[in-house]
């Protein structure tokens, strides 16, 4: 226990010294990695301004639109030097980390709702298949997963940027088996008492029906617990007292956390997962939990990769880089 407050301690000065996320901001100064040059920021209205037949605010209101009954925010253009920044940084984590160490790694990709809306719509639209091409491209060291075929717009809330757990169990089993690990789970849907209300709705003044947000449960994912390296803290996989909250969308492991386990005392073999990730895969990262012994969660937007050696041991477990197109598009808030 005296270890894992000295480790909770050092992570949240290192948080609190500036190692923290700042989403509206340029990635902060990293003495000790390598250079990286921070690619240019392109407003909304930049991004979209010239795009035949769609002038701006006309048919959303902050670059947010409803088509088919779906809230989304516009993403456009692809930025090409993003792409490339956010492969350098998962690169570097490659390189100091994982090289010689970790044999098993792989990315995917998270199309957002403009994958399934944009074009159809008469709105602007990323090319989704150049974005991957670019990325992967550039990350010859990581096995690709193709998750697009498994996704369609019904797995997304309509007020909120993510996917809906109950709805990817099936991206979850396929993600897992390119992994080599099978899932073969059944899950009890629990639902959230209140109308769920997502980003969106905080985001522009729409007219749009609620969401109900539900949760799956097993008798695995209640005898799991989550080690929050931040408080020096177990949670359960499920904060129940942020339900309440502005976006109760956190109450998949605790909303935006730099640094997490989860760990599975059910698990048929000790097998370790790494997952470097964005919000996404809260609500993903339960779902694979069946197939490990241990989960490991990295957010590098609020910890910085050139001090990820100082909290995570990597030992050959299987790796996994899964970001949703947004980010990486808007890659300045990886670290």
């Amino acid at each position: 226990m005296k270890k894992s407050r000295i480790f909770a301690a050092a992570l949240s000065a290192m948080l609190l010294c500036g190692c923290g996320a700042d989403t509206e901001s340029s990635t902060s100064s990293e003495s000790s990695a390598p250079a990286a040059t921070t690619p240019a920021v392109t407003t909304d209205a930049e991004s979209t301004e010239n795009e035949p037949g769609y002038v701006p605010g006309e048919r959303d209101q902050n670059g947010v639109y409803i088509a088919e009954g779906y809230a989304a925010r516009l993403e456009y253009p692809l930025n090409e030097k993003n792409i490339t920044y956010a492969a350098k940084r998962f690169t570097y984590v490659y390189e100091e980390y994982l090289s010689g160490s970790c044999d098993n790694i792989y990315v995917s990709v998270i199309p957002d709702k403009n994958y399934f809306l944009a074009e159809k719509n008469g709105y602007p639209a990323l090319d989704y298949a150049e974005l991957t091409a670019q990325l992967t491209g550039q990350m010859d060291f990581a096995e690709y997963i193709d998750i697009f075929p498994m996704l369609e717009l019904s797995d997304y809330y309509r007020t909120d940027t993510h996917w809906r757990q109950e709805k990817i169990t099936d991206v979850a089993a396929h993600i897992a088996g390119e992994m080599g690990v099978s899932l073969s789970a059944e899950y009890t849907e629990k639902t959230l008492d209140e109308p769920f209300y997502g980003v969106h709705c905080r985001q522009a003044d729409i007219d749009i029906e609620p969401d109900t947000l539900i949760y799956l449960e097993n008798d695995t994912l209640s005898e799991c617990r989550v080690y929050d390296g931040e408080t020096d803290s177990y949670t359960d996989v499920y904060n129940m007292e942020l339900a309440a909250g502005d976006d109760p969308y956190e109450i998949f492991l605790s909303g935006a956390k730099s640094l997490l386990t989860i760990e599975n005392p059910a698990a048929p073999q000790e097998k370790e997962l790494v997952i470097f990730r964005d919000s996404f895969a809260s609500s993903l990262a339960p779902l694979l939990a069946e197939g490990y012994s241990k989960i490991t969660l990295v957010d590098i937007r609020y910890l910085a990769p050139q001090l990820l050696g100082r909290f995570v041991d990597f030992h050959g477990q299987d790796i996994l880089f899964i970001y949703s197109a947004p980010v990486l598009n808007n890659s300045t808030t990886i670290k």
